[in-house]
C-alpha cells in the first residue's frame, strides 16, 4: 500500500478492507482466476436465464454492438460477436482507456511512486514552463484531473464538438498543449469532460515510473492478468494516450473488469489497492447532465450508485460494466455504421446505460445454480451463432456483375499530391476472382501509420474480410452505380469503429475519391495515373 499521510486515510483503509471482504475472500476460493483463459458455463449453472440473455443478444443486434460478453461468478455465460466483427480481435475501447489509466495511477500510488492524489500538478512538472499560469492553475491537483474537475478551458464535453482534441493531436507536444490552456473555472468547481486531463495523468505516470503507461501496464497490469494482445497509441513524445487509444480483446477487457470486481485482487495478490476501487464505488461528482441524473463520476469511472454498478465508458458504448452485488462483469463493444451503401443515415449505439444494466440484472435468477433449461440454452446458442453470420444487406440482390469500367481500371495505380488524408497511392484490382483495394499512406506526422494497406471487397452485399489496416483487418463491400461509371465502397477496420464510404468517380486518367466517415468527417482528393 502507498504511504498514508494522515489518520483519515488509515481509517479509510480499514473500512474499505471490511467492505471489500465479501468480494475478495468469500467468493475467491470457489471461483477461478482467468489468467490463462476464461472458463465457460451455461447461464443456468451460474444462476442466470438463457432466455433473458437471448433478449440481450437481440438488443445488441438492434443497437450496433460488435460484441457482448457476460461473466458471472468468474465464468463466461454469454459471448456473442456481431458480423463482420469476429472473436479474437482487438477493439478500440476509446475512453474506457481512461479507467485503465486511472487503475495504473492507483497502482503507482500503491508502490509509492506517487505519494498522493493531492499533489499539485505544477509541482509534478519540474521546471517545465506553463502558459497562462495563474493562482487557479497552481491550485490544480491530480485528483482534479482524475475527477474531470480541473477547470481547464477545453472544447469537448460529453457530446462534442471535439475541437480541443483535434487541436491537441495536431500539436507537436500534447502534454504542453494541455498544460498551456487557460483556466475556465477554479479547480473543483465543476465537472467538465476533458480528455486532456487524462493525457496529463499518463504523462505523470511516465515521469513517476520512468516508462510509458503501456510499458508500466505490461509489467503491473496486463502481465499479471495474462493480457498480451495489446495496442496502445502514443503521442509524439511516446506518452501513451491517457484518454483513448487502447485496443484490447473483449475477453481481456473482462479480465480488467474482474480485477475491479475483486477489489484489486488477482490470484490471491493485491495488485491494486482496495481503497482505489472503494473510492470509485463512492464516486460523487455530479456530471450535471439531464440524462445522467442517476450517474456520478470519479477517478475516470462512471458510477450508478442506486444500481451498485460502476463502469468504464468509451465512445459508441465501449463498456466494462461491474456489478458487485450480482457478481457480474459485462463487456460491450460497438461502432457507428452505415445501414447500407446507398443510405445517408448513420446509426450509432446510443442506448441508455440503465437499459443495459437492466437486461443484466433481469437475467439473474438466483445466487446459486438454477434448473437447467435445454430449450432456452439451445435458443441462446442459435442466436449467438446467427449474430456472427454476415447477412447480405437489404436490396443487395439487385447487384449485378461488374460493368465494363471494372476491367478498364483494374490494376491501375493512381498517385496523389500531398493531402490531409495522407493518401499517396491507390490501386483497385477488380478483374480478380477476389476483388481488392490497396492504399498507400504517407506518415505525415510522428507516430502516424504509414505503408500499404487494404483488403478484399465483397460485391454481394456482404463484407469481405481480410488484408490489413493500421489497427486491424479490413472489411469492405462495394456496389457500382446504375450507369456503371462510379463505384461506392464501404470500408472499415474491424474493431476500430472507423466506417467510411468512398465514392469513386473515374475520369480518363483520374479518380476522384469523396470520403465520408460515419463520425461525420468528409474529404475529397484526386489522383492521377500514367497508365
Amino acid at each position: 500500500m502507498h504511504r498514508l499521510t494522515n489518520t483519515l486515510l488509515a481509517i479509510l483503509v480499514a473500512t474499505s478492507a471490511l467492505l471489500c471482504a465479501p468480494l475478495a475472500t468469500a467468493q475467491q476460493t470457489a471461483q477461478p482466476w482467468p489468467t490463462r483463459g476464461w472458463p465457460v458455463s451455461s447461464p443456468e449453472e451460474q444462476g442466470m436465464s438463457s432466455e433473458r440473455l437471448a433478449r440481450l443478444v437481440d438488443f445488441g443486434a438492434a443497437n450496433n454492438m460488435d460484441s457482448v460478453l457476460v461473466a458471472r461468478h468468474g465464468r463466461i455465460v454469454l459471448e456473442a460477436t456481431y458480423a463482420p466483427f469476429r472473436a479474437g480481435l482487438r477493439h478500440h475501447i476509446y475512453s474506457s482507456t481512461k479507467a485503465v489509466t486511472s487503475t495504473l495511477v492507483g497502482m503507482a500510488l500503491g508502490e509509492g511512486l506517487l505519494d498522493s492524489t493531492d499533489r499539485l500538478v505544477v509541482d509534478l512538472l519540474g521546471d517545465r514552463p506553463i502558459g497562462n499560469l495563474d493562482d487557479a492553475k497552481k491550485a490544480m491537483t491530480v485528483r482534479h484531473l482524475l475527477d474531470m474537475t480541473s477547470g481547464l478551458a477545453w472544447q469537448e464535453g460529453l457530446d462534442g464538438p471535439d475541437d480541443s482534441i483535434i487541436a491537441m493531436t495536431r500539436s507537436p507536444d500534447w502534454r504542453q498543449f494541455v498544460l498551456d490552456q487557460p483556466m475556465a473555472s477554479a479547480p473543483g468547481a465543476r465537472f467538465y469532460y476533458d480528455s486532456g486531463n487524462s493525457h496529463l495523468l499518463s504523462a505523470f505516470l511516465s515521469k513517476a515510473t520512468g516508462r510509458s503507461a503501456l510499458d508500466y501496464a505490461r509489467e503491473k497490469l496486463f502481465g499479471p492478468l495474462g493480457i498480451d494482445d495489446v495496442l496502445w497509441q502514443a503521442d509524439p513524445q511516446g506518452i501513451s494516450v491517457g484518454g483513448w487509444g487502447l485496443h484490447l480483446q473483449p475477453r481481456d477487457m473482462a479480465k480488467i473488469g474482474y480485477l475491479w470486481l475483486r477489489g484489486g485482487m488477482w490470484e490471491g495478490k493485491q495488485i491494486l489497492p482496495a481503497t482505489w476501487i472503494e473510492s470509485v464505488r463512492r464516486a460523487d461528482v455530479d456530471m450535471r447532465e439531464s440524462w445522467a441524473v442517476d450517474i456520478r463520476y470519479g477517478l475516470q469511472f462512471w458510477v450508478m450508485p442506486l444500481r451498485n454498478t460502476f463502469m468504464a465508458v468509451g465512445k459508441h458504448r465501449q463498456l466494462i460494466v461491474v456489478m458487485p452485488e450480482l457478481d457480474i462483469v459485462a463487456v460491450v463493444t460497438g461502432s457507428a455504421r452505415f445501414p447500407y451503401l446507398t443510405s445517408n443515415t448513420v446509426s450509432t449505439p446510443r442506448y441508455r446505460f440503465g437499459t443495459l444494466v437492466g437486461y443484466l440484472a433481469a437475467a439473474v435468477t438466483s445466487d446459486g445454480p438454477a434448473a437447467a433449461d435445454p430449450a432456452a440454452t439451445g435458443e441462446l446458442a442459435e442466436k449467438v451463432k446467427a449474430a456472427a453470420i454476415d447477412q447480405p444487406a437489404s436490396g443487395s440482390a439487385s447487384i449485378g456483375g461488374p460493368p465494363p469500367m471494372a476491367n478498364s481500371i483494374s490494376g491501375k495505380t493512381w498517385r496523389f499530391a500531398a493531402n490531409p488524408m495522407r493518401i499517396k497511392a491507390y490501386t483497385l484490382k477488380l478483374d480478380d476472382p477476389r476483388p481488392s483495394y490497396e492504399v498507400e499512406l504517407d506518415s505525415g506526422r510522428p507516430g502516424a501509420p504509414a505503408g500499404r494497406f487494404g483488403g478484399p471487397i465483397g460485391f454481394d452485399g456482404r463484407f469481405a474480410v481480410g488484408g490489413l489496416m493500421p489497427y486491424g483487418p479490413s472489411a469492405a463491400r462495394g456496389a457500382w452505380s446504375a450507369d456503371g461509371k462510379s463505384l461506392l465502397l464501404e470500408v472499415q477496420t474491424l474493431g476500430n469503429d472507423d466506417a467510411a464510404r468512398v465514392t469513386h468517380v473515374f475520369g480518363d486518367k483520374t479518380v476522384e475519391l469523396s470520403i465520408e466517415w460515419a463520425g461525420g468527417f468528409r474529404a475529397k482528393v484526386q489522383g492521377r495515373t500514367e497508365d
